[in-house]
């Protein structure tokens, strides 16, 4: 058995598995087999078989996966998912050998927070990342529907009278209800109705951005305007981004609890390779590890807090970085 697949039946496995010295194996594997992360190494002079514990592994600054095919080993990929933007900007490509280890990790990090899929009927309004497609939101969501086996449609452009006809039949159906949608999105859909339709009981979760279609606001606003428009008594958030295989799920008040296979470290905000354990707010750095076809460490450019119980908040951006379509709103 290869390293990849041995790491798939890790992460795919039901008994917990120990994280630690899973990231460091697939730390090795990537510092070896991984030709953009090995040169990122040797560039600051880091001898692999010297890092005995996670603080000590460089993360990779994900403007990367714009530049370079972050890849580990050689493989044809099933799938590319690209970042959203503009013709103007470079997008983020995210290489996967095995759609099915995305989709399991994916679905297995919802339903711990969730519970099971088949419970729910799922209303999602991306429509930005349908149009531009090759979107990883989009591949998890559509996975997430098909194994609902629910009969109302899942994805919704513009057409809100079909949408508000999918949750009054999943009502009747005795379904969980879950409306997933991009920011704006939401924010559409709230200001037509104005209050007119009963959203109570319904999971409604923003996965951040306005993608120049808003004016950007802070998640406060953003969510107290949902609430408001909406009937409900708090928003959800997914944290999740292209260059990333994980998941973590916010069930209100911007408090994020990472996947299974995710782990949040902080970093010192004016020294990247400073990463002091005892720093509760800092810039966030993710060890992904469903991300072993491509970089499992990556620096992002989110700014967050992080709690004595593994929990985090997204505080804001780095200035000067690019933004994603994806991001989670600055608070």
């Amino acid at each position: 058995m290869d390293f990849k697949t041995h790491h798939a039946s890790i992460l795919c496995q039901q008994e917990p598995f120990e994280f630690n010295s899973t990231a460091l194996a697939l730390f090795r594997f990537q510092a070896q087999h991984n030709p953009v992360y090995r040169q990122y190494l040797e560039y600051l002079r880091i001898n692999p078989e010297q890092v005995q514990a996670l603080e000590q592994v460089p993360f990779l600054p994900i403007e990367f996966f714009k530049e370079q095919q972050v890849m580990s080993g050689e493989f044809k990929a099933e799938a590319v998912f690209y970042s959203s933007g503009t013709t103007q900007q470079a997008r983020s490509r995210h290489f996967v050998s095995n759609l099915e280890l995305y989709h399991q990790v994916s679905e297995r990090i919802f339903e711990r927070y969730y519970g099971a899929l088949q419970d729910y009927v799922i209303l999602a309004l991306l429509p930005s990342y349908l149009e531009q497609g090759g979107s990883s939101l989009v591949a998890m969501v559509d996975h997430f529907i098909k194994k609902t086996g629910q009969t109302e449609k899942g994805f919704y452009l513009h057409d809100h009278g079909q949408l508000l006809q999918g949750l009054r039949q999943a009502r009747e159906r005795g379904k969980k209800v879950l409306l997933i949608g991009v920011s704006y999105a939401l924010l559409d859909l709230a200001a037509e109705l104005r209050g007119q339709e009963d959203f109570t009981g319904v999971t409604v979760m923003e996965t951040g951005g306005m993608k120049g279609r808003r004016r950007e606001m802070i998640r406060e606003e953003l969510h107290a305007q949902l609430k408001q428009r909406l009937g409900v008594q708090s928003i959800h958030s997914e944290y999740g981004m292209t260059e990333l295989l994980s998941q973590g799920y916010s069930k209100g008040e911007g408090i994020f609890w990472p996947g299974y296979t995710m782990r949040i470290l902080l970093r010192d905000l004016n020294d990247p390779f400073d990463m002091n354990s005892q720093v509760r707010s800092g810039g966030i750095n993710v060890i992904d590890l469903a991300n072993v076809d491509s970089c499992a460490f990556i620096e992002t450019k989110d700014i967050g807090r992080l709690h004595p119980d593994g929990s985090f908040e997204v505080l804001g951006r780095f200035d000067n970085s690019d933004i994603r379509g994806c991001n989670l709103l600055v608070s």
